[in-house]
């Protein structure tokens, strides 16, 4: 093929997970866990958004048991604020008993994990190299990607904030049925069961 000109070049995706090396004393709490409450488990993760020539990063934490999103972030860089800011922003209004994500450095970074523990929070975290373990938090982002990001050309980060903030508060939490929450929306599911 290539003799032939034949070869297409592939996009290669943007990498969001670095992982810190060595020996960690987490682990993965929810494999045996039944999320039966809110504000039980609180997962993270973190994926790209192409805009012209560039990426951005979108950094969402949800509850699991509600599918309500508790804070959100986007920015231009792939940092300690990305992630470290919604997790304060959310702490305002609840705390969870665990918070899980991937082994990415924002997650385990001191400034992070000391604010989780300053908090009384248990630390979960997936196997490295085993995005299904964190699968809360990844189908949260296929379904972002799948019914805003992908139907979108955004022109700059101000556009995708805009569009991205509507889809999660009016569409995702308002208009979006989950088969997991018996075909409420989570702002439904999370009333009915503080009711």
């Amino acid at each position: 093929m290539k003799a032939n000109n034949l070869l297409v070049a592939v996009k290669r995706a943007c990498q969001t997970t670095k992982s810190l090396q060595g020996d960690k004393p987490w682990h993965n709490r929810l494999e045996t866990l039944e999320v039966s409450r809110q504000d039980q488990v609180w997962v993270s993760d973190i994926t790209y958004v192409r805009l012209k020539g560039r990426f951005i990063y979108v950094c969402l934490l949800m509850d699991v048991f509600t599918r309500m999103i508790r804070a959100w972030q986007i920015s231009q860089h792939l940092n300690q604020s990305l992630t470290l800011k919604p997790l304060k922003e959310a702490f305002c209004h609840s705390v969870p008993e665990i918070h899980h994500s991937d082994q990415g450095v924002q997650y385990l970074s001191r400034a992070y994990i000391t604010t989780l523990e300053e908090h009384g929070v248990e630390i979960s975290v997936a196997q490295r190299g085993r995005p299904w373990e964190n699968g809360y938090a990844e189908r949260l982002i296929r379904t972002l990607k799948e019914e805003e990001v992908h139907l979108n050309d955004y022109q700059s980060i101000t556009e995708a904030r805009d569009r991205i903030g509507h889809f999660i508060t009016q569409v995702y939490h308002q208009k979006r049925p989950h088969s997991a929450l018996g075909y409420l929306t989570p702002i439904e599911f999370q009333q009915q069961t503080l009711s």
